[in-house]
């Protein structure tokens, strides 16, 4: 007796087995590029490509109705739209927790600057699921019925295909790579990281609530007899390769250049590339090791605030009710610019924030930076480097991209610039200035052809970011120690975790959360502590275990960077 009959299919006189086979061939295609973008074993394939295939294949069985189930199937298609997208954007990996989150922080504006640039893959979901939906709809107009033959067929097909897969999972996850179908089986992982996405935005939410007990209890012991100001100026996007500061081949650092004075921290990794998690991670005390407990603490601002500064906090990037926007309003007072503003807007609040009285200041200013589209990050005139007009994202366009990169870049200098000049023109206040993006850029730099940031595996021009510092002269005189162990700490092994803490030790501010070992201003730094990045789903990982290949080691290892 035969425990499985070979499925029979009857002949295709409606289109009924035709609609289906092309509802599960178009599923299958993101199941079957990540299958050579992640490099698996091959029981992971095979349990990749079976298991979806047979899922889909009883799926668009089981009503009557031929062209329904393809409709209810609609999610499936969102989901495999948006993974070929971002395959096409970064050449690997499945969506992970953070795209999802990127799609609720981003703005409209942004979301269209991107999207206008990377048509070619737009248009291919287009054609590959639209003519599907076409051809549902019109079955259902026409009333057309799954044959009793057809659907026992195509379900005997999807047991088949489940139980060969289910089989094939316990070698896959025996295999070294290990398998899991919350991280290796599409669509299964990308539903997973959309709950852990819900589960992150709800802590979010609710982070007023969690946070509102609590307090640095911050002191500070030796306080400068003249005013005080201290300016933080989170960047975007800013990776340490493109700055001339840096060594960088063309001339993108002019103004910043002639700065006396100038510090140049040269070793500071981001913990995340992406700004919804960097930016919260640079204004709290908390670092990649602890994460779970931001939802818990409050943030510099507030740090500053109990310490007796005036806060001020301006932003060119629009609100998104994320956590960055909650740790702002802990300010004094917040302010958020208009879409489309460069980051010369800044300047005049902190200016007034000079003049206004002679309270200790606190300044933090979140800025544009070098976020894509880059060519709408600077005024005209600073398009030294040419052609830099928008194009789409290809391989092909990477002068244009790179120049307008760089133009982006001698932007960031002229603001920077004009800030310290602010600064130091007031020579009767003791003050200082430090500067660090929140995480680098791909720029189609080798065969990988990766572009942006905010992909689930990193490379070296994401994590290497541009980070600056300045004294004035009456701060040195105040706090000699400080500006001296600065000085020392200019290669300093740090990441974005170091900044509150350094922002900490630059104002002399003590407090039980405040961590001497992690500030650049402070002369007992840890050379020795292991360095950590927050994966995407919020676990400390080293940085060599964050997808780096040889090539980004290499990178690291030419600049004395050990990871």
């Amino acid at each position: 007796m035969k425990l499985f009959r070979k499925p029979e299919f009857p002949k295709d006189t409606d289109g009924s087995l035709s609609l289906l086979l092309y509802f599960v061939a178009a599923l299958i295609v993101p199941n079957v590029l990540l299958a050579f973008t992640e490099h698996y074993p091959f029981w992971t394939v095979a349990v990749s490509l079976l298991v979806p295939s047979g899922f889909y294949l009883i799926w668009g069985v089981l009503l009557r109705r031929s062209g329904v189930m393809v409709w209810l199937g609609l999610p499936f298609m969102v989901l495999g739209a948006f993974q070929l997208v971002l395959l096409y954007l970064f050449g690997n990996s499945i969506i992970a927790v953070d795209m999802f989150t990127n799609l609720r922080t981003t703005n409209p504006d942004e979301a269209g600057e991107l999207l206008g640039n990377i048509y070619p893959s737009v248009i291919g979901v287009c054609v590959l699921y639209l003519p599907l939906l076409f051809l549902a709809g019109k079955a259902i107009r026409r009333h057309r019925i799954v044959s009793p033959r057809l659907k026992r067929g195509a379900i005997g097909a999807g047991i088949a295909m489940l139980a060969a897969g289910g089989a094939m999972s316990l070698p896959a996850g025996r295999s070294a790579a290990g398998f899991r179908a919350a991280t290796d089986l599409f669509p299964v992982n990308v539903m997973y990281n959309m709950k852990l996405s819900v589960d992150e935005w709800k802590r979010v939410l609710n982070y007023r609530t969690t946070s509102a007990g609590f307090r640095f209890d911050a002191r500070r012991p030796n306080p400068a007899p003249e005013r005080e100001v201290y300016v933080l100026v989170v960047g975007e996007a800013s990776r340490y390769g493109n700055w001339s500061l840096f060594g960088y081949g063309r001339e993108t650092n002019p103004q910043l250049a002639r700065q006396q004075d100038l510090l140049l921290f040269k070793n500071v990794l981001t913990q995340s590339n992406t700004t919804h998690k960097s930016v919260p991670i640079i204004l709290s005390s908390c670092q990649a090791e602890d994460h779970d407990s931001i939802y818990l603490r409050k943030g510099v601002i507030a740090l500053f605030r109990e310490a007796g500064f005036k806060t001020l906090f301006v932003s060119n990037q629009a609100p998104n009710n994320a956590l960055i926007d909650r740790l702002a309003a802990e300010a004094d007072r917040s302010v958020y610019l208009s879409r489309g503003d460069v980051d010369g807007s800044l300047l005049p609040y902190v200016d007034e924030a000079l003049r206004a009285d002679t309270s200790d200041l606190l300044v933090v200013l979140h800025t544009y930076g070098s976020h894509y589209s880059y060519d709408c990050r600077y005024p005209r005139s600073f398009a030294r480097f040419t052609p830099d007009t928008d194009v789409s994202i290809k391989k092909k366009h990477k002068p244009q991209i790179v120049n307008a990169y760089d133009n982006s870049v001698l932007y960031t200098d002229q603001v920077l610039s004009t800030l310290i000049d602010m600064l130091r023109e007031r020579g009767d206040i003791c003050s200082a200035l430090f500067y660090c993006a929140d995480h680098g850029e791909d720029l189609f730099d080798d065969d990988r052809h990766r572009f942006l940031h905010s992909s689930p595996t990193t490379t070296y021009y994401q994590l290497h970011v541009a980070s600056v510092g300045w004294t004035s002269e009456r701060y040195r005189m105040r706090f000699p120690e400080r500006a001296a162990a600065a000085r020392d700490n200019v290669f300093a092994p740090a990441t974005t975790g170091a900044v509150f803490h350094t922002m900490a030790g630059m104002a002399g501010i003590e407090s039980p959360w405040v961590d001497r070992r992690y500030s650049l201003f402070g002369g007992e730094f840890d050379y020795a502590a292991e360095r950590h990045y927050l994966n995407d789903h919020n676990r400390a990982v080293r940085f060599e275990q964050t997808g780096l290949r040889e090539q980004d080691k290499e990178l690291f290892s030419e600049l004395g960077i050990a990871l």
